[in-house]
C-alpha cells in the first residue's frame, strides 16, 4: 500500500486541489495552442475571479481513479465521477479565494513543520521525503502545494466555522450524564455517509426532489449496490471521493441528531435517509469496537518563558537574555517572578509561566523534545520553536489517572464536533451557492 495515498484522497475537500488551481487570471484564454497546433489546456470552470483548468481536472480524475482502484471500490460511471471531482475543485476554488481575500496564508516555516510531521507519521527521515514521494510517482513540489492549500482551507475553516462554535457548561454536564447512561456512547463506530444536499432555504420542489433522490439511493443500497461506489457518484458530502468514509467516531462524538440512528445499526447495516438542514444523510456502520474509558497517563507539569524576535531583536540577543534569566534562576531568583515580568506568552505569563499538567504530544515537537530531556527541578538551555525562544522549568513528572479530565475534554470535543460537521456543511453550501460559477465542460 502506498505510504502517501491518504494525503491525496483526504476525508475533506481540503486536499483535492492541484497545482495552479488558484490565482489563474479570469481573463485567461479558454485554450492555447502549441507551435504544432496542439491544444495545451483549456478552462473547464470559471469560479468568481478564478478558473479550473482541464489539466487540473484530468490530473485529479487520474489520481482519484487510481485511489479508488487501490481501495477496491467499484468505479462509478466516468461522467459521474468527473462531475463530482469538478464540483470538488469548484468548492476548493471558492474557499481559496475567500482565504486570499481575508489574508490567510501558510508560511514556509508552518509548511515545513507539517511536512516533518508527515515524514514522522510515515516513519521516514524528513530528508528522505522527496525521494520517497518520487518513488511513488508523486512530485514533491506539487505535494508541498497540496498540503499548503489544505492547511490554508483548514485555517479558513477555523476562522469561519470553529471560532463560532461555543460550548456551555450546561451542555458539558448534560453530555456527561447522557454518556454515563448510554452504553452506545462508549463504543467506537467506523461510519460512512452519503449526503444528498439541499440548498440554503430550499423550496418545496427542491426538498421533494432531494428526498426522492435519497430514497432512490437507499433503495439501491437495499438491493445490494456498493455503498462506496454510490458515495463517489452521488454524495455531496466532504468525504464523497473517499467512498463517503467518515472514519472511526466514538459514539459520544457522533452528531446528536444522527447518534441514535447510527448506534441502532449493526456492522454492515445502512440507515434510512435522515433529514437535516444540510440535506438527507444515509449512514453505513462498517465496524464497531468497544472502548476503554479509564485513562492513566505520564504527565509533566512545567513553566516556561517565551521571547520572540523581530526586526530589531535578533536570535542571538533573545538567546542571550534567556541565558541571563537562567543564570538568575539558578542563583535563587524565582522562575515564576521572571516569567510574569518577561515572558511574551500572554496565556501563561500571568500564571508565572505555569503550563499546568500535560501529556506527551501536547506541545510542538521542539518543546516536547526539550521537556523530555529534563528531570524535575531542571531548567532547559534556551531553544527555539515556531513560536520563538524558550526556557523550561520541569516542576514534576508523574503518572496520573486523568479519566475525569479526559471525559470532560471528550465532552467539549464531542459537542464541538457534533456542531462542527453540520456547520461546515452549511458553510460550504452557502459559499458555493453565493459563488458565480460557469461550467464550460471539458
Amino acid at each position: 500500500m502506498r505510504l502517501f495515498s491518504k494525503i491525496f484522497l483526504s476525508t475533506t475537500l481540503l486536499s483535492s486541489g492541484l497545482l495552479g488551481s488558484f490565482g489563474a487570471p479570469l481573463h485567461a484564454q479558454s485554450g492555447s495552442l502549441s507551435d504544432s497546433g496542439v491544444l495545451l489546456d483549456r478552462i473547464v470552470a470559471v469560479v468568481d475571479d478564478g478558473v479550473v483548468l482541464q489539466s487540473e481536472l484530468e490530473d485529479r480524475v487520474a489520481r482519484v481513479t487510481e485511489q479508488l482502484r487501490a481501495q477496491g471500490t467499484r468505479m462509478p460511471p466516468a461522467e459521474l465521477l468527473r462531475d463530482q471531482i469538478l464540483e470538488s475543485l469548484v468548492v476548493q476554488q471558492v474557499q481559496m479565494q475567500r482565504a486570499a481575500r481575508l489574508g490567510i496564508r501558510i508560511s514556509d516555516e508552518q509548511l515545513n513543520l507539517a511536512l516533518e510531521r508527515v515524514a514522522a507519521r510515515n516513519e521516514i527521515p524528513f530528508a528522505n521525503l522527496p525521494a520517497t514521494l518520487a518513488s511513488e510517482g508523486i512530485d514533491y513540489t506539487a505535494f508541498r502545494e497540496d498540503l499548503r492549500r489544505e492547511m490554508t482551507i483548514e485555517a479558513l475553516r477555523q476562522r469561519d466555522v470553529n471560532a463560532r462554535i461555543q460550548v456551555s457548561e450546561s451542555e458539558i454536564e448534560r453530555w456527561l450524564e447522557q454518556n454515563e447512561a448510554n452504553v452506545g456512547n462508549q463504543l467506537d463506530y467506523d461510519v460512512s455517509q452519503i449526503l444528498i444536499a439541499l440548498p440554503a432555504n430550499p423550496n418545496q420542489e427542491q426538498l421533494s426532489s432531494a428526498r426522492k433522490r435519497a430514497d432512490e439511493v437507499y433503495a439501491r443500497l437495499q438491493a445490494g449496490d456498493d455503498f462506496a461506489e454510490l458515495a463517489v457518484a452521488e454524495s455531496a458530502g466532504q468525504q464523497a471521493l473517499s467512498g463517503g468514509r467518515l472514519g472511526w467516531r466514538r459514539g459520544s462524538r457522533l452528531p446528536q441528531q444522527f447518534a441514535g440512528a447510527i448506534q441502532s445499526l449493526s456492522a454492515g447495516e445502512v440507515s434510512a435517509p435522515i433529514q437535516s438542514s444540510s440535506g438527507f444523510h444515509i449512514f453505513r456502520v462498517n465496524e464497531i469496537r468497544g472502548g476503554d474509558e479509564r485513562v492513566v497517563q505520564m504527565q509533566t507539569r512545567a513553566r516556561h518563558i517565551l521571547l520572540t524576535t523581530n526586526e530589531v531583536v535578533d536570535d542571538e540577543t533573545v538567546r542571550g537574555r534567556l541565558e541571563e534569566f537562567r543564570a538568575r534562576i539558578e542563583a535563587g531568583e524565582a522562575f515564576a517572578d521572571i516569567a510574569t515580568l518577561e515572558s511574551e506568552d500572554p496565556g501563561s505569563a500571568v500564571r508565572g509561566g505555569d503550563l499546568g499538567w500535560n501529556p506527551p504530544g501536547t506541545f510542538v515537537p521542539q518543546f516536547d523534545a526539550a521537556l523530555a530531556q529534563l528531570e524535575p527541578g531542571e531548567i532547559s538551555e534556551p531553544f527555539r520553536s515556531p513560536f520563538g525562544w524558550h526556557i523550561i522549568l520541569l516542576e514534576d513528572r508523574q503518572e496520573r489517572d486523568t479519566t475525569d479530565e479526559v471525559k470532560r475534554r471528550q465532552a467539549i470535543e464531542a459537542i464541538r464536533a457534533s456542531k462542527q460537521e453540520q456547520e461546515t456543511e452549511l458553510w460550504l453550501r452557502s459559499m458555493r451557492d453565493e459563488a458565480w460559477v460557469e461550467i464550460r465542460g471539458g
